[in-house]
């Protein structure tokens, strides 16, 4: 099996395997924090003994694992965030939250897959570029309800609107499909956060990069990023100049 291949079943198989979970624990009366921390530890347990089976000789770095450092002499990473958007799975009915399956080598993500299990729908590094939508009235920016004001720079630069919404990796796959027109996360962010959005948007021709502009880089010692861009190309050089980048 390839690894696109491999990081396209393990969103879906986790994704899968989340929403049955929590389906059963807010039947059984489990309050949200209880409901966000089992979600975290099975689909992290999950994923883990996965990996260990496919890709046995491969490192990981999880969000909910310990990084013993290991990785950083592996010749292949897979980083991974078993569950993108934990306070929002634990809010009963919503969708605002994913998977994140990426294979890391050299310090770039080679294969990826972003899961929304709600929605049914795994997007990875291995489909076919999508087609741009049609233009909107109005451009749609995306961002976190809690960093609006970047965003609404890059809104006015490209005479768009400011939306929010959950996961890092809801907001970059809503503009994946094309229901939004660029997102902007404007602080650093884990790079279990940006690895797989940013890889699957790059492969579907969209414009990725950090908040300085600089293309991307993971498996770091220090697993950070400075911040996320994910844009249609032609609002890219707008956006990186409404944040003075440049």
């Amino acid at each position: 099996m390839e690894d696109h291949e491999v990081a396209g079943l393990l969103a879906r198989e986790t994704g899968e395997l989340l929403v049955k979970t929590r389906e059963e624990a807010q039947t059984a009366g489990r309050a949200g924090r209880e409901v966000q921390a089992l979600g975290d530890r099975v689909a992290h347990e999950f994923l883990i003994e996965r990996l260990s089976a496919l890709r046995p000789g491969d490192a990981v770095l999880s969000e909910e694992g310990a990084d013993d450092g290991l990785r950083l002499g592996a010749e292949r990473t897979w980083i991974i965030d078993p569950l993108d958007g934990t306070h929002d799975y634990g809010r009963p009915g919503s969708s605002e939250w994913a998977v994140h399956v990426a294979l890391v080598v050299g310090g770039t993500s080679t294969a990826a897959a972003v899961s929304l299990p709600v929605d049914n729908q795994v997007f990875g590094t291995n489909q076919s570029p999508l087609g741009r939508p049609s233009l909107r009235q109005q451009p749609v920016v995306i961002t976190s309800r809690s960093q609006w004001g970047e965003a609404e720079e890059v809104a006015r630069a490209i005479g768009g609107v400011v939306r929010a919404c959950g996961s890092a990796g809801y907001k970059a796959m809503a503009v994946v499909s094309g229901l939004v027109d660029v997102y902007v996360h404007p602080s650093g962010l884990y790079e279990w956060d940006a690895c797989a959005p940013a890889a699957v948007a790059q492969a579907a021709g969209l414009s990725v990069s950090g908040v300085d502009g600089q293309p991307l880089h993971f498996n770091k010692r220090r697993p950070v990023v400075a911040g996320l861009l994910i844009s249609r190309p032609e609002f890219a050089e707008v956006s990186r100049q409404a944040l003075a980048w440049e």
